[in-house]
C-alpha cells in the first residue's frame, strides 16, 4: 500500500495521497486517477477520515463520530449505506482498484489494493 502525507509551505494544504487517490482535505476535493470525484459532503467527510487512518481498522461509531461528529443510535446503518456509495464511486473513477474493506464485527479500512498487485505478489514468490 502506497500511502503518504504530503505537507507543503501553505498552511492548510495537505494532500493525501493513497494509489490513485489523492485528497485535498482543506479544499474539500477528492481526485482519483487525476479526476475529480463527484461526492456528498457526507461521502467526502467519510472517505477523508478513513484515509487519515489508512491501514487501520476504524469501527462504524467511530467513523461516524470523526466524520459528522455524532453518534451512531442502534440499528443505524448511515455509515454503511456511504461506504457503499463511495465503493461505487471510486471503482467507477478507478478500474480495477479495490478501497475500502469490510472487517465483519469490526468496522473499515481504507487501503487501496489493485488486483494486478496481488497477481504479481503471487507469481513472483
Amino acid at each position: 500500500m502506497s500511502c503518504a502525507l504530503l505537507a507543503t509551505s501553505q498552511p492548510g494544504a495537505d494532500v493525501i495521497r493513497l494509489g490513485p487517490l489523492q485528497l485535498l482535505p482543506d479544499d474539500h476535493m477528492a481526485l482519483a486517477n487525476g479526476q475529480t470525484l463527484m461526492l456528498s459532503s457526507r461521502e467526502l467527510d467519510l472517505l477523508i477520515e478513513l484515509a487519515r487512518h489508512a491501514g487501520r481498522i476504524v469501527g462504524r461509531d467511530e467513523l461516524a463520530r470523526l466524520a459528522w461528529g455524532r453518534e451512531l443510535r442502534p440499528g443505524d446503518r448511515s455509515v454503511d449505506v456511504y461506504v457503499r456509495k463511495l465503493r461505487v464511486k471510486l471503482e467507477a473513477a478507478a478500474p480495477g482498484w479495490r478501497f475500502i474493506h469490510t472487517h465483519f464485527g469490526f468496522g473499515y479500512r481504507l487501503a487501496p489494493e489493485h488486483p494486478k498487485d496481488d497477481y504479481r505478489e503471487f507469481a513472483s514468490g
